[in-house]
């Protein structure tokens, strides 16, 4: 059955990467009648845009949208809910505190607040649901009593953005919640005055993140983050030192992270399994343990695609997010293929008869051999396929770009740290010895990570930074820059703010006699000369074309093996002119590109959403 569709001017539809949704947050519990239901958050690559109610005994399900428009982010989406004792589905997300009654079935609640999301949920004595958010120690409060909301703003300022990932309550009604990464802190906050200190000193901070949880003593107990000066009782915003805790006795409460998963029903009966790929409930009995399976269904849009690249069996490959999956299109039969994956691809690149992937988490690279069976990923497998052959944690955590060396042997991936650092490593990977270099960020441009990488005429590398840290890090580099490093050596032999203020190298490719073209923040493109050091030409792209294909791993430029050189930008295709390296609109896409790229067989493939699209002819 053929899949594309040709959309004219010589673009064609190839359908969408991974059509499965993502659940961000589970609970079992009862609607108006007693019924069991199934109560989750559908995302997919517009952000949350539902909440899915299924009914347990007969999979019925129903899908309420959102009272507000998706978000269309990676971040506009629950990363904490709680399951009150009112019954109570509540969320934090998009800027929007919003409960879903399962007796009324509907929203009864939607706020607008200041930006942007919960990640951590708690309930008081009182019964009043609590949200500390990301990214700046926002704090808001509901009481589903009197129906009174509260949003206290932003009550603790930092230069990096703050992920408060624990929230608790005294049996006094005091609020406090750990954040993290670049340093920790733990935050105290009196409800009526809205008052809010922060608990631990300067130099008791550590790079992680605080945490406290709820004692059923109506105490609170925190940590700063490595827990090296032991635990310390928080109450009515006093805190005195305890050290070692013999007994935690942590107040229960139905809330968690966006992998929030409560299986259990109020009759006895739990969850065994909610499988939105074969969209399949499984419930377990209370007492026999017998699992019953029916069947559900919901719409989708479809997942996040972070890239795609011609393998060496002549399709196009890659990775989508949420849920992390593979996916493989065949050209010649109009037909796709979709695998559960390790991680999530941030970055594709072919060499020889491999194919390479470099992801998040840990910055791990992978190696799959399209000629053999596909067996899943499994690190110390070496018969897996895609093979494990290393990470990179905490040197590189979210991986930006990989290059497969034209000497055929050398694997490069790049990318940011991991959580709360500053400065992203250099992996080079020899096929030929399976073996690895891991350079540090001060080995290369300290408090930088490199953004875009380029092999040059005589070997050696031309680098773009990013000064982004890793996620929750602190910025500290003011400018990008480019860099020469010995390939052989791996010393950097220049270095340069070349575009003064940048923040970004996007992407870089070779062009022709030894020119690389490069783009910075998405909006400017540069011919550089590597020898002399000097940029030939510059313009601004983003009034006329927009902003280049975005994703972790952006792969703007395409090449051709004529040596043709194509950019991807949000409002069309455009082309090299490799003699004076101007620009020119080849073709303006139906929709707009949102991430790249490759060529194969005549065609430039990209995609927009969770769709893949193609135009051609390209030589």
């Amino acid at each position: 059955m053929h899949v594309s569709k040709d959309l004219g001017n010589g673009f064609r539809h190839h359908g969408v990467a991974t059509d499965i949704a993502n659940s961000r947050g589970l609970v079992a519990t009862v609607d108006g009648q007693g019924r069991n239901v199934v109560l989750l958050w559908l995302y997919d690559h517009r952000g949350c845009y539902a909440l899915l109610l299924i009914d347990a005994e007969t999979g019925a399900s129903e899908q309420y949208p959102l009272p507000f428009p998706p978000g269309n982010d990676f971040n506009a989406c629950p990363f904490s809910s709680i399951l009150s004792s009112g019954n109570l589905f509540c969320s934090h997300f998009h800027s929007h505190f919003l409960a879903f009654d399962p007796a009324e079935r509907a929203f009864t609640i939607c706020h607008e607040t200041v930006p942007q999301m919960g990640m951590a949920m708690t309930e008081d004595d009182g019964g009043r649901i609590w949200a500390a958010t990301h990214p700046d120690s926002g704090v808001v409060s509901y009481d589903p009593g009197s129906r009174a909301f509260r949003d206290y703003g932003h009550v603790y300022e930092q230069n990096w953005r703050q992920y408060p990932r624990s929230i608790a309550a005294d049996d006094a009604g005091w609020i406090y919640f750990g954040i993290g990464s670049t340093a920790s802190q733990i935050i105290c906050l009196e409800p009526d005055s809205g008052a809010a200190e922060p608990v631990l000193s300067e130099d008791e901070r550590v790079q992680g993140s605080g945490h406290v949880y709820r004692n059923l003593n109506g105490k609170v107990y925190g940590q700063s983050g490595d827990g090296a000066r032991g635990w310390f009782e928080l109450y009515k915003g006093a805190r005195r030192h305890v050290g070692t805790l013999e007994k935690h006795d942590e107040k229960p409460f139905v809330t968690g992270s966006q992998g929030l998963f409560h299986r259990d029903f109020p009759d006895g009966r739990r969850i065994a399994a909610c499988n939105l790929e074969t969209r399949t409930l499984s419930v377990e009995g209370p007492d026999s343990g017998e699992v019953r399976d029916v069947d559900f269904d919901y719409t989708t849009e479809g997942a996040h695609v972070m890239g795609l690249a011609a393998a060496p069996d002549n399709t196009i490959c890659g990775g989508t997010t949420f849920p992390a999956r593979f996916f493989r299109y065949s050209p010649d039969s109009d037909s796709w293929i979709n695998r559960p994956n390790h991680g999530q691809w941030n970055t594709v690149a072919r060499q020889t008869d491999r194919f390479f992937a470099g992801g998040y988490t840990g910055g791990f690279l992978l190696e799959w051999d399209p000629a053999g069976v596909w067996v899943p990923t499994e690190k110390g497998n070496p018969d897996s396929n895609p093979r494990f052959l290393t990470e990179c944690k905490p040197a590189i955590n979210r991986p930006h770009t990989l290059l497969a060396h034209p000497d055929g042997k050398t694997v490069i991936l790049a990318g940011t740290p991991g959580y709360g650092r500053t400065g992203g490593g250099l992996l080079f990977w020899d096929r030929g010895t399976g073996s690895s270099v891991l350079l540090e960020h001060n080995d290369i441009l300290p408090d930088h990570s490199t953004m875009s990488l380029v092999a040059l005429a005589d070997g050696n590398l031309l680098g773009g930074s990013t000064t982004d840290p890793g996620t929750g890090g602190e910025r500290k580099a003011e400018e990008a820059e480019l860099y020469l490093m010995d390939a052989e050596t791996r010393r950097v032999l220049w270095r340069e703010v070349v575009f003064p203020g940048v923040q970004s190298y996007t992407d870089l490719c070779p062009g022709s006699d030894g020119v690389v073209y490069g783009i910075v923040d998405g909006e400017r493109f540069f011919a550089f000369d590597p020898d002399s050091r000097e940029v030939l030409r510059s313009e601004c792209t983003a009034e006329i074309y927009g902003l280049t294909a975005r994703q972790q791993g952006p792969r703007v430029f395409v090449t051709t093996p004529a040596g043709s050189v194509y950019m991807l930008f949000v409002k069309g295709i455009v082309r090299v002119d490799r003699s004076d390296h101007s620009l020119a609109m080849v073709a303006a896409p139906p929709v707009p590109v949102s991430f790249g790229g490759d060529w194969l067989n005549g065609r430039i493939y990209f995609g927009s959403g969770s769709h893949v699209y193609s135009y051609g002819e390209c030589e």
